[in-house]
C-alpha cells in the first residue's frame, strides 16, 4: 500500500504541476497520523506486508518520524519505505533509519545542476545528491533513484543515469512518462517507450536480467561489472496490471485500487463517524475486489486528481 501523507510539495517540477502549484486539500481534510496507522493496521490484518510513504513530499509534513515509528510497530508490516524528492533527505536520513524506515526512493530527473533547477523550478541539485549519499551511508538501502525520461527535456541523460550503476550500488529505475501530472504539460510526443530507453542503455553493454527478492513493477538488469542495477517500469507500453497488488491511500483518506482509475473508496468519513475496525476492513476488502483487470490510458491524458494529490 502506498500511503500519501500530504499533497504539498517543496518543489514545482514542470511535468508534475503548474508554476503556481495545484489546489491544496485543506488541513482538516488530511488524515491524522493515528488514522493512517489504523488503516495500515487493518490492512496488515488482511495481508498487506509492504508500505511506502509518499506525498507530495512526505518529509515536508511535520513529525513524519512519529508515523514511521507507529507503522514499524504494526504486526505484519515487513517492508517500510519512503519516496522523496531528496531536498530534506540529508537532514532526516539518520533519524528516519532510527525510527524504523527500511529504504528510500528518490525522484531525480537530471544529473545536471542547472537543468535540475529549471525542471524543479528552484531546487538545488547538490542538496539532493548529499541526501542520496547520506541515505546510503545510513543504511536506507537499496537507494532507488527514479528518473522519468521525457523527450526534449532530459532524454540525453539516459546513459549518464545508467552509468551510475557501474560504480555505485544505486538502483536506477527508468519510469515511462505518464499523463498523471500537469495535464497542460503532457504531450504524447514527449513519451519515450521503455523499449527505446532500454535500447539506448544497451549501447553500454549487454543487460543481464537480475532477480531481486522484492517483487514489483520494475524489471531489473545489470551492466557488465555493474555494482548497482537498472530497472525499467513500463506502466504505459507493457502493462503489469495482471500482477499488480497495489493500493493507494490518498492524503485525504480515499483508497484507490488503481492509479489510472477514478474509483475511490472513502475510509476517512466512516472512521470519523466512529466506524468499528470490522467496517474499515470491509472497505479495504472492497477496494481489493474493485481492482480493474487493466488500464486503458495509453494515448490519453488523465483526468481528475493530480499525481501530487493521489500520492506517488
Amino acid at each position: 500500500m502506498r500511503v500519501s501523507v500530504t499533497d504539498r510539495c517543496n518543489l514545482r517540477c514542470v511535468y508534475c504541476m503548474p508554476p503556481g502549484g495545484v489546489r491544496q486539500i485543506v488541513h482538516k481534510e488530511i488524515l491524522r497520523y493515528e488514522e493512517i496507522a489504523r488503516i495500515v493496521g487493518g490492512s496488515a490484518e488482511l495481508g498487506v506486508r509492504k508500505i511506502r510513504i509518499t506525498g507530495g513530499e512526505p518529509l515536508a509534513r511535520k513529525n513524519i518520524q512519529a508515523l514511521i515509528r507507529d507503522i514499524r510497530s504494526i504486526d505484519g508490516i515487513e517492508d517500510l519505505s519512503l519516496t522523496t524528492n531528496g531536498i530534506l533527505l540529508e537532514k532526516y536520513a539518520a533519524e528516519l533509519k532510527d525510527c524504523g524506515l527500511d529504504r528510500v526512493n528518490v525522484s531525480l530527473d537530471t544529473l545536471k545542476a542547472e537543468r535540475y533547477t529549471e525542471i524543479t523550478r528552484g531546487g538545488d541539485f547538490g542538496t539532493v545528491m548529499r541526501g542520496i549519499e547520506e541515505a546510503l551511508r545510513c543504511g536506507l538501502g537499496p537507494v532507488k533513484i527514479n528518473v522519468v525520461p521525457i523527450r526534449g527535456l532530459n532524454d540525453d541523460e539516459v546513459l549518464d543515469f545508467a552509468r551510475l550503476t557501474v560504480d555505485t550500488p544505486y538502483h536506477v529505475r527508468f519510469i515511462e512518462f505518464m499523463p498523471v501530472g500537469d495535464r497542460a504539460y503532457y504531450n504524447e510526443k514527449m513519451h519515450i517507450p521503455t523499449d527505446e530507453i532500454k535500447s539506448v542503455v544497451e549501447s553500454l553493454g549487454e543487460l543481464k536480467p537480475v532477480k531481486l527478492r522484492r517483487n514489483g513493477p520494475a524489471k531489473y538488469y545489470k551492466l557488465p561489472g555493474g555494482e548497482g542495477v537498472i530497472g525499467f517500469i513500463s506502466a504505459m507500453t507493457h502493462h503489469f496490471c495482471r500482477d499488480c497488488n497495489r493500493l493507494r491511500l490518498t492524503s485525504d483518506g480515499k483508497l484507490r485500487p488503481c492509479l489510472f482509475s477514478e474509483t475511490e473508496i472513502d475510509l476517512k468519513a466512516p472512521m470519523r463517524r466512529g466506524a468499528p475496525d470490522e467496517e474499515i476492513r470491509r472497505l479495504l476488502r472492497l477496494a481489493i475486489e474493485a481492482k480493474p483487470e487493466g488500464h486503458y490510458i495509453l494515448g490519453k491524458a488523465g483526468k481528475g486528481r493530480s499525481m501530487s494529490a493521489i500520492g506517488g
